[in-house]
């Protein structure tokens, strides 16, 4: 029989950490499913969705454990199989604009009075192309009910869009 556990790490980046945490879960029979790791700030976070024999699950959390020594900072939770999902529409919602507070939580509050789910996101401070002030770029990966009026939902974009002067594109990931 499978368990499934979610790990999530921070350590200072350095060459070997993925080796380090794929290794252990190898060395205990596991099975890494899906993972989503990024460098930020010179920190290396990631999470991770492994399967392993039930019968290793103690093994490999005392390695993983083990991994602490080597400055990982580390937690596990159990987890079950996916459960199917409700029915939504994937999509993608882009912005762009001068940097300044408030615009990642403005977009979300938008979104989660909608019940539409954030499952990525992905946002960066570049240079602008003439000015070389600071520019906000988003990728928002979103998981839209099948229920909700997409006419509205652009009205409510558009308005926050507006008020903070910047760019934002709603496309259909299908």
């Amino acid at each position: 029989m499978q368990t499934y556990l979610l790990i999530s790490f921070i350590a200072d980046d350095r060459p070997g950490l993925v080796q380090s945490l794929s290794e252990a879960v190898a060395a205990h029979g596991g099975n890494w499913l899906e993972s989503r790791m990024a460098n930020l700030a010179g920190k290396f976070a990631g999470i991770v969705n492994v399967s392993v024999p039930q019968a290793r699950r103690q093994d490999l959390e005392g390695a993983l454990g083990a991994l602490e020594a080597q400055g990982l900072t580390l937690r596990l939770e159990a987890v079950r199989a996916a459960a199917p999902a409700p029915a939504h529409t994937p999509w993608r919602l882009d912005i762009v604009g001068q940097d300044r507070p408030g615009i990642v939580h403005e977009f979300s509050a938008a979104l989660a009075s909608r019940r539409i789910n954030v499952v990525e996101l992905r946002s960066d401070i570049t240079s602008a192309p003439m000015s070389a002030d600071p520019l906000f770029v988003a990728s928002v990966g979103i998981h839209v009910p099948a229920d909700i009026d997409l006419d509205e939902l652009r009205e409510r974009l558009e308005a926050i869009a507006d008020e903070l002067t910047i760019d934002y594109a709603l496309v259909s990931a299908d």
